[in-house]
């Protein structure tokens, strides 16, 4: 199956198109997949006439629903990555190294993470993180990630403000060691944020939309 098909199932499935009718225009799906709303419209198209979902045409938008076919090919995804999770303790991505706004040197810089990430990670981390964007294919493989127990960096509060807790895992990022930031509650986004206790930029000597390999270790015993 094609891999632009297949994800637009998965942002379907995302919604309850498994089990109920969504109701959804070509350009909402369109935005989830970051394309065109004559792309996505396409995609839809493609995916009926395989018979992966099923359409009722409403005046502005449209009600879908997944058959059984649609469904089966999801399992079959989800049986490989299981797979992949149950065989392996570790999960590669290949990323691309973007800017971020900055936030991640405010947070790094709180002793309540930074004295965390020495104790628990044994990682003394440079202020600031390093961003890298993955493919939207791969979200799948970081929401099996986050199912995952990682190393807990608990909140905390200072001046009279508190701070999330994050899972983290130890990771390589072009074989440098350090570790993938997880914030505990958020969506799935398909950006990365790294720490290390080197300035990962420098150190790998990175610029915005250079090629990354990430290797992401389950195991927390490192």
């Amino acid at each position: 199956m094609k891999p632009y098909l297949l994800q637009m199932l998965k942002e379907l499935a995302s919604l309850g198109a498994i089990e109920n009718r969504v109701e959804i225009s070509s350009l909402e799906l369109a935005k989830q997949l970051n394309t065109s709303q004559q792309t996505g419209s396409r995609y839809l198209l493609e995916l009926d006439k395989q018979g992966m979902i099923i359409r009722e045409m409403g005046i502005k938008k449209q009600l879908i629903q997944i058959t059984e076919k649609g469904e089966d090919a999801l399992q079959d995804e989800y049986m490989q990555y299981k797979s992949i999770f149950e065989l392996t303790d570790r999960v590669s991505f290949i990323g691309k190294v973007v800017s971020g706004m900055g936030e991640g040197r405010y947070y790094t810089a709180q002793h309540g993470y930074a004295d965390q990430f020495k104790e628990k990670l044994g990682i003394f981390a440079f202020p600031g993180t390093l961003n890298v964007e993955i493919k939207h294919i791969d979200k799948n493989k970081l929401r099996l990630l986050k199912k995952h127990t990682g190393i807990l960096i608990d909140s905390f509060e200072s001046n009279n403000r508190t701070f999330g807790g994050v899972q983290c895992f130890h990771s390589k990022i072009n074989n440098l060691a350090g570790a993938i930031v997880l914030p505990a509650r958020s969506h799935y986004s398909n950006i990365l944020e790294f720490i290390s206790q080197h300035n990962l930029r420098e150190k790998l000597k990175l610029k915005d939309d250079d090629e990354i390999s990430i290797i992401i270790f389950l195991n927390t015993d490192m």
